[in-house]
């Protein structure tokens, strides 16, 4: 990245609990703007979970980038958001008799066959889907920092293994990468398992759990990642009253934020981190005032 956009990164990066320095004024300090996350990369400008797109989220100046993977018929891991391809690549022309046309049902070489760009634009006509290797690659080459979520954990039975086992022949598990990676998930039940299976790594809850139950989620998760409309200052504070297994404050990122009005209200909120399509919209929004 260019040096301008190394700085910009380096500020999206900081997270909301980070306090800053009282003003010589005497007035009270002022929390740090909430992380800004790029969801399936800068996927409003570039096909989502593709290597353009976390090359696009670089570009913009954004170090976090949010990611889905599933894995193949043949036990493969690749980044797709959807449990079948039909959305998001020209399966349905290249195998035409295999509908539903499910991740699941494929091997990874017949997937990386596919185009999984043009549906978003010719521009990016041939671009692939990547395996977590080549993602995770990509994202080291733009020292960017990586939310990954096991999606759809209950049809790929160990899974959250698989992926601790790649992450680790990646590099991702050491010292070093411990402040640049979280793994989360729809499921607590994956969550508890890679908790389990590596208790250093930072981890996430997708969900909005009750209140009276994130005491329990807080022995898993570092943090819980509710949608935007299902959260208030109030939810938020009680989260960060508790600790979460690594004896921090239980932390809170919410998606999918994607205009400068909702970017604000949740940053009132107190929110530690925002998921968005649109990145560059939500900092926008976050450095105005």
């Amino acid at each position: 990245m260019h040096a301008h956009a190394v700085a910009v990164a380096a500020t999206a990066a900081l997270g909301a609990t980070v306090l800053l320095s009282p003003g010589s004024d005497g007035r009270p300090a002022k929390a740090a703007q909430p992380t800004v996350v790029a969801h399936r990369g800068a996927s409003a400008y570039a096909p989502e979970n593709t290597l353009s797109s976390i090359d696009k989220a670089a570009k913009l100046g954004f170090s976090w980038v949010e990611n889905d993977v599933q894995r193949t018929k043949d036990g493969k891991l690749v980044v797709i958001h959807d449990d079948s391809l039909a959305r998001t690549t020209n399966v349905e022309d290249v195998f035409p008799g295999r509908a539903p046309w499910k991740v699941k049902d494929f091997t990874a070489a017949e997937i990386a066959r596919l185009d999984a760009g043009s549906w978003f634009s010719p521009a990016y006509a041939g671009a692939r889907v990547p395996t977590l290797e080549r993602y995770v690659r990509r994202v080291e080459h733009n020292h960017e920092k990586l939310l990954l979520e096991v999606k759809n954990p209950e049809l790929y039975p160990g899974i959250e293994a698989q992926i601790l086992k790649t992450l680790s022949n990646e590099g991702w598990l050491d010292h070093a990468h411990r402040n640049r990676l979280i793994v989360q998930s729809f499921s607590a039940d994956s969550i508890r398992t890679v908790h389990q299976l590596k208790p250093a790594l930072t981890t996430g809850y997708l969900g909005r759990p009750k209140v009276t139950e994130l005491s329990g989620y807080a022995r898993f998760a570092d943090l819980v990642n509710p949608a935007y409309a299902d959260i208030s200052a109030s939810y938020v504070s009680t989260a960060h009253a508790l600790k979460g297994p690594h004896g921090k404050p239980l932390r809170v990122f919410t998606w999918t934020v994607n205009d400068a009005a909702t970017a604000r209200k949740v940053r009132g909120y107190g929110v530690d981190g925002i998921i968005t399509n649109k990145p560059d919209v939500v900092r926008t929004a976050l450095s105005a005032d």
